[in-house]
């Protein structure tokens, strides 16, 4: 029994097939990432820091998309356990900048191969332009979302 004007029509809605995809993106790499000691935060955090050293716990919760709270916790696991290290008093504010370890690089490092083997496998039914038509159409999605398209929204 069908319920039209009623909901979103699951089949054909594009925001339900991206939390569909995001889902088995995010199963995908736990699977991968399980048997190296991560979680996905674990590793968006190692990897964050890799690209940009010396991040507070504010600015990795948001790139890591977790709570500040849920960030202080894994920072503080991972600093027990030596994969990065913070200072114990702020140079500068209330900023703790966070820096990996060797011993957080090279436990990225494997991680990272792991998570790109993932990432070719979800593309590998795709062609180069097919690939890069998807990558231009999400990004345009996100800025839409986001409101900074720069004014190059055409209105119908």
């Amino acid at each position: 029994m069908s319920q039209e004007g009623v909901g979103v029509d699951l089949e054909t809605s594009l925001g339900y097939l991206l939390k569909e995809a995001s889902s088995a993106l995010r199963t995908a790499m736990e699977e991968v990432l399980r048997p190296l000691g991560m979680s996905v935060t674990h590793y968006s955090c190692l990897e964050l820091l890799a690209q940009r050293p010396g991040l507070s716990n504010s600015e990795l919760a948001r790139g890591a998309f977790v709570t500040r709270q849920t960030m202080n916790v894994l920072l503080q696991a991972l600093e027990r356990d030596g994969y990065v290290t913070r200072p114990a008093e702020a140079p500068v504010g209330k900023v703790l900048p966070t820096r990996l370890t060797p011993s957080g690089r090279r436990s990225l490092e494997k991680a990272s191969a792991a998570v790109r083997s993932v990432e070719a496998r979800m593309l590998s039914g795709l062609t180069g332009g097919e690939q890069a038509a998807a990558f231009g159409a999400l990004k345009s999605m996100i800025q839409s979302l986001r409101g900074d398209d720069g004014g190059t929204r055409v209105v119908p």
